[in-house]
């Protein structure tokens, strides 16, 4: 079978090396065409759990409490006053412009908010008074707004010099009654399973839902572009910034497809230049080039086929399929070039034929063994991570098909490159480590030793957070807005907190107002069905409004809080208006004077009668270097039950910043369980490789050191361990692998004919080695671009992927064969007084 195959192979690529090169041609035109289907995605579920019960119960509550996506403009006048006619002015005029486009519904400002005066609380009406009436003493409605709990923070900073717009987008139906039929027919799924029909329904809804939110995202760009467009008109009057989820979002994919296109063609143009001054021939350029275009337009125009949406996570495929392919050809270059030398007079499909022959099995192997560590991280139970680890993968065996297929076709055609006979081994990198490894000899393994003690102490001091804010540089527009936000505008991300009263009125939770008018005779007047529903003005009660408004004030005086919008600081607002408590009665009274334009902002989002339930919508200080969510989260959830006897199940902690907390909270124990996967799969892949447990042992000890050292190193400089950072361990263990393999591969077949351990780790060191430093060098170099991109993640992913090669090369030729030298797996030596064997220069 295997010879079969082999047959076939060399018939197809070295007799018909024309025919390769049309296929791939055809296979590359093809695919490119899908190319253009090709999409990034960071919706909700893009970024989240995929079996995060948190997301639909999220999306239940926004639909209760009618909650839809907005946008906030921080609005601060340049040379005039925040209140002046001017100021008002423009910010009536970008109100409009606004107001124009086809989904934006409301625009909440300083422009119709109540300034209420001297209005006493029965007093309020529809016909209230707003900043711009003529009669209004402006300073003291900036004194009122600055100090009124419900606007202070929410659309004036407390300082008066800056106000907030509120652009809230029109609900989208369609969106909701997609995801909602798709939730109902995977939750029938999995609690007894569905009829054939239902399960066609299921595959049916699951496509519209994906083609719409593709729609409805592409949607939401240009929105948030038309509302940049409006407000770049005003910037010579007034600084504005845009803040809100659905801008940091769109940002989020803006920032990756920039870099996509940006330092796509910067790492393009740094491994050209790598390339040309390591090997100083255009065809050793001009061929690993080829293959990466190829394998990557391939791989593109998959994605885009089979309509897989590519997240923030695997945007960074590309590079990782640069490094994979470059490495192969790289491989494939250096051995075909020492055969060429040292076989002069060899004809050229000859010596092809024989550099594809050997490199094959140990580039099969290593391939297999790279699949196999981004395999492990299907096992993340993140949706994300799980996609990029099948992207990878199908990266993988795409690189290693092309490979395979384009060199040899291409050399095949190509003249014989002219060599002279090799000579001695020159003081190269490669030499300067053999000697070093030489002249240590044990001594280097106590320094491993140390390092991955070093290491291990780094690993400890991993944190498992991170802000939004910290993915931008801080001269960033979407920086300085998000800070602006959380150091006058109360912040920008939220979270709800959901209470759920008791449903007997005089239960222990004090939400009944204890009064008892003795006249229970049992008679219905009608106008009370004695249930929360959905108008009812008697669940306001004095006690029960007493209670809320306390719970405002303990989410208020969190210090890692901002502002908190709730029904609680309309309490505190109608006590300020009263001149003390409200009692039941006027709650009552109150609920059904209150203006429908009031009801809708301060009432609707906030209350829920009918479940009997209460929603406070609490925003986040994001620049806070001192936020821990995780820690907020679980002091507000123990806080809330322990400060109002409430019991676990009344109160839920939700929203998306509570769902990406559940994400980061998973990944440090997703990196302990990927990491034993692919440590375990590897192993398993050795032993089937040498045949030799020893071995195995031996070449997966640098791998652990290579691996531990990239996440001390994370510790030690506190760099987080977030959703953006944790493949970085996987793709270290893959690129050490990947050298493992190269250079175990000819030590053990270089051994046999030396006979000396020591003489071999020179000759290995002289030939495999050199393609693994020259393959580390083009990477490196080309990564190195990355570290000017304003996009963080980007920036981090390019210096550890670096350390990642660079701690790979330099544990697979110093720890690696001094490992070998000591333990000797290969056996007795033959002879162990050989000379220095001369290396080969490529």
């Amino acid at each position: 079978m295997r010879s079969t195959l082999s047959r076939w192979y060399s018939a197809l690529v070295f007799d018909r090396p024309w025919l390769v090169i049309v296929l791939l041609l055809l296979a590359v035109a093809g695919f490119g065409w899908y190319a253009q289907d090709f999409r990034l995605d960071v919706s909700a579920d893009s970024l989240l759990m995929e079996d995060d019960k948190e997301l639909e119960y999220t999306r239940e509550v926004s639909q209760r409490y009618g909650a839809t996506d907005s946008v906030t403009i921080a609005f601060t006048p340049r040379n005039m006053d925040l209140l002046s006619d001017e100021s008002l002015a423009i910010m009536a005029d970008i109100r409009d412009d606004l107001l124009e486009l086809e989904r934006i519904e409301t625009v909440n400002s300083l422009l119709n908010v109540p300034i209420f005066g001297d209005t006493p609380l029965t007093g309020i009406s529809e016909d209230y008074a707003t900043i711009t009436d003529d009669d209004i003493d402006r300073e003291a409605a900036r004194q009122e707004l600055r100090t009124n709990p419900v606007f202070s923070n929410a659309v004036i900073s407390p300082d008066g010099t800056t106000g907030a717009m509120l652009a809230s987008f029109q609900e989208d139906t369609r969106y909701i009654e997609l995801i909602n039929r798709r939730t109902e027919l995977r939750n029938q799924r999995e609690a007894g399973g569905l009829t054939e029909a239902e399960a066609q329904e299921l595959e049916q809804v699951s496509e519209q839902f994906d083609a719409y939110s593709a729609q409805a995202a592409e949607l939401r760009h240009q929105d948030i572009a038309a509302i940049r467009e409006i407000l770049s008109n005003y910037d010579d009057e007034v600084q504005l910034y845009l803040g809100g989820a659905p801008m940091i979002a769109d940002d989020l994919v803006t920032f990756v497809q920039n870099d996509l296109a940006t330092f796509s063609l910067g790492v393009f143009a740094f491994i050209v230049i790598a390339l040309g001054l390591i090997f100083r021939r255009l065809r050793w350029v001009l061929l690993p080039l080829a293959c990466c275009a190829v394998a990557g337009v391939i791989v593109v125009g998959i994605l885009g086929f089979m309509d897989w949406k590519v997240t923030v996570v695997s945007s960074n495929f590309m590079s990782l399929l640069l490094i994979i392919t470059i490495s192969l050809t790289v491989h494939l270059m250096v051995r075909y070039r020492e055969l060429r030398a040292s076989r002069r007079f060899s004809k050229q499909q000859k010596i092809v034929r024989h550099a594809v022959r050997a490199m094959f099995l140990p580039c099969l192997y290593t391939a297999l063994t790279t699949i196999v560590a981004f395999g492990s991280l299907v096992v993340s139970g993140i949706t994300p991570i799980i996609s990029f680890g099948w992207i990878m993968v199908m990266g993988v065996l795409t690189a290693l098909i092309v490979v395979f297929l384009l060199f040899p076709a291409m050399m095949s055609l190509l003249p014989a490159e002219k060599r002279e006979r090799p000579k001695a081994m020159r003081a190269s990198f490669t030499a300067l480590l053999a000697k070093a490894t030489d002249k240590l000899g044990n001594k280097l393994l106590w320094v491993y030793a140390l390092v991955f003690v070093v290491s291990a102490i780094g690993i400890t001091r991993l944190q498992v957070e991170n802000s939004f804010i910290s993915y931008f540089s801080e001269d960033t527009e979407i920086y300085q807005g998000m800070k602006l936000f959380d150091e006058k505008l109360g912040g920008t991300l939220s979270f709800d907190v959901v209470v759920r009263l008791a449903d007997d009125a005089a239960s222990d939770d004090g939400f009944d107002d204890g009064f008892d008018d003795g006249f229970d005779d049992g008679f219905d007047d009608g106008f009370d069905d004695g249930g929360a529903g959905d108008d009812n003005p008697y669940w306001f009660t004095a006690d029960k409004m007493n209670r809320i408004e306390r719970m405002h004030e303990f989410l208020d005086e969190h210090p890692q809080t901002g502002k908190v919008l709730s029904f609680g600081a309309v309490v505190q607002l109608a006590e300020e208006l009263n001149g003390g408590e409200v009692d039941s009665f006027l709650w009552a009274l109150l609920y059904t004077m209150l203006p429908e334009t009031l009801r809708s902002t301060v009432l609707t989002p906030f209350v829920a009668i009918e479940e009997n339930e209460i929603r406070f919508n609490v925003r986040v200080i994001e620049s806070d270097p001192d936020l821990n969510r995780n820690q907020l989260i679980e002091d507000v959830r123990t806080g809330m039950q322990e400060n109002f006897g409430l019991a676990p199940e009344q109160v839920s902690v939700t929203g998306t910043l509570v769902l990406y907390n559940n994400v980061l909270q998973s990944l440090y124990q997703s990196q302990i369980l990927t990491l034993g996967v692919v440590l375990a799969a590897i192993m398993l892949m050795f032993l089937a490789l040498f045949r030799s447990l020893k071995i195995a042992v031996i070449c997966i000890i640098p791998n652990i050191i290579a691996a531990a050292l990239v996440l001390g190193i994370m510790g030690w400089l506190a760099i987080p361990l977030d959703i953006m950072t944790i493949t970085i361990a996987a793709i270290s263990i893959g690129i050490g692998v990947d050298n493992t393999i190269h250079y175990m591969h000819r030590f053990r077949r270089e051994f046999h004919r030396i006979g000396n351990y020591r003489q071999t780790m020179f000759y290995c060191h002289s030939s495999i080695a050199r393609a693994m430093y020259f393959t580390s060098l083009t990477i490196v170099a080309g990564f190195s671009i990355l570290v000017l991109s304003n996009f963080i993640p980007t920036m981090v992913f390019g210096l550890l992927t670096s350390v990642a090669m660079l701690v790979a090369l330099l544990g697979a030729l110093t720890l690696l064969p001094q490992l070998l030298i000591a333990f000797r797996p290969l056996g007795e030596e033959s002879h162990p007084g050989a000379q220095q064997v001369s290396g080969v220069v490529s």
